[in-house]
């Protein structure tokens, strides 16, 4: 098995990056490499597989064997403590300037085990314009042995300049077979649940193997796709609203509390915190405080990031339920994601007409829209819920 093999339907990327790790190796022996570059592009839908795709490539491109999968370079990749991979997760809303310049310093460092020092940066949309300037000048002019790994859904996210000097490798949607498929055989599930959690996930490999391996998570989602049916007054829409941030928060408190305290704590013991013996104390030493402070910014930046991403899924779910409502309306024959909610859809799509099913999912998109423009979070999923409601008003 090698490290390309989890990348679910994307034949034609993995064997472009096949190709340009054989060329890397090439590059170097002293050879030309034609196919291998600096700097890359992995673009596609949530889900495809953009970062797994860029770290099956730096894999590749450590490995003596082009991605075994096996040896201890291709394990050490994939657990994130390879010395020459560096992987960039943007935690807050944005990426600074600062934090761009410090990253382009530690990429000019030769690899440590003389093969590529590989940056993987993912979102990097999230960068803020000075930081793509600063990134910039990184990708012209990179160190012989450097190579950038960038990551966003669509080429058009990222400044043009900086795309134009990536090469751009595309990702899919993986069919539901493909995915389930994945999940019957990789997973032990059953078939009928992995077809559910296949065409319920849309493509979304990740999200599919939540679905198909916690509860929690399936509840959440029939939580949300019961809220159309729920939305029979002013009152029971704002109603709804508020639920949808409070399991907002609550998911965003728990995906992120763990993490928060381990970092707390890993920090507070490199500043002396607890330490004893001959000449130390048992508090920070000096700068430790600032430094906790700081961390504590940054967790409290990514709390709202993961609070915002639970309800954009939430809101991908209810565009998906209200597509498919559309789909029965025009007697489309296509393939379901919320089959499961089968007499909801039909008894809607009964009740209204194609027009109004439009202006719903108009209104899911506004309320996207807003959310990332930082609008008031209960004030964005009331008006929506409201012409979810009253579509016509």
């Amino acid at each position: 098995m090698t490290v390309f093999d989890d990348l679910v339907g994307q034949d034609r990327a993995v064997d472009v990056l096949r190709q340009a790790a054989a060329a890397g190796a090439e590059v170097l022996a002293g050879g030309r490499g034609a196919g291998m570059t600096h700097a890359w592009l992995f673009t596609g839908p949530p889900g495809s597989g953009r970062t797994e795709a860029a770290q099956a490539f730096a894999a590749a491109l450590l490995c003596s064997s082009g991605g075994c999968g096996h040896c201890e370079l291709c394990h050490q990749v994939a657990v994130g403590s390879h010395p020459d991979v560096e992987t960039v997760r943007p935690q807050g809303l944005s990426y600074g300037v600062k934090e761009t310049r410090e990253l382009v310093l530690r990429a000019a460092g030769a690899p440590t085990l003389g093969r590529w020092r590989v940056i993987l940066f993912e979102d990097a949309q999230r960068a803020t314009e000075a930081a793509a300037n600063a990134l910039l000048k990184a990708i012209e002019e990179p160190p012989p042995r450097t190579v950038w790994l960038l990551c966003s859904p669509s080429p058009d996210d990222m400044m043009i300049t900086i795309r134009s000097r990536c090469r751009v490798v595309t990702l899919r949607t993986p069919s539901t077979e493909a995915v389930a498929h994945v999940l019957a055989t990789r997973e032990n599930v059953t078939p009928e649940l992995a077809a559910f959690a296949a065409r319920a996930a849309q493509g979304n490999v990740s999200r599919a193997r939540r679905l198909a391996l916690d509860d929690e998570v399936r509840r959440r989602r029939e939580a949300v796709l019961s809220l159309p049916r729920s939305l029979t007054g002013l009152g029971a829409c704002v109603d709804a609203a508020e639920r949808l941030v409070k399991t907002s928060a609550e998911d965003a408190e728990e995906a992120t509390t763990r993490l928060n305290e381990a970092e707390t704590t890993e920090l507070r013991k490199i500043y002396g915190e607890g330490s004893s013996g001959k000449g130390l104390n048992k508090g920070l030493v000096r700068g430790g405080a600032g430094a906790v402070k700081e961390l504590e910014d940054r967790q409290k930046s990514r709390a709202t990031r993961v609070r915002r991403d639970s309800l954009d899924l939430a809101l991908l779910d209810l565009a998906a339920f209200y597509r498919d409502v559309l789909a029965v309306q025009l007697g489309a024959v296509v393939e379901l994601s919320t089959e499961d909610r089968r007499a909801d859809l039909d008894a809607l799509a009964r009740a209204s007409i194609p027009e109004d099913t439009l202006r719903r999912i108009d209104a899911i998109m506004v309320c996207r829209e807003r959310l990332e423009a930082n609008v008031n979070p209960q004030m964005a999923l009331e008006s929506m819920t409201i012409s979810l409601w009253k579509p016509r008003l």
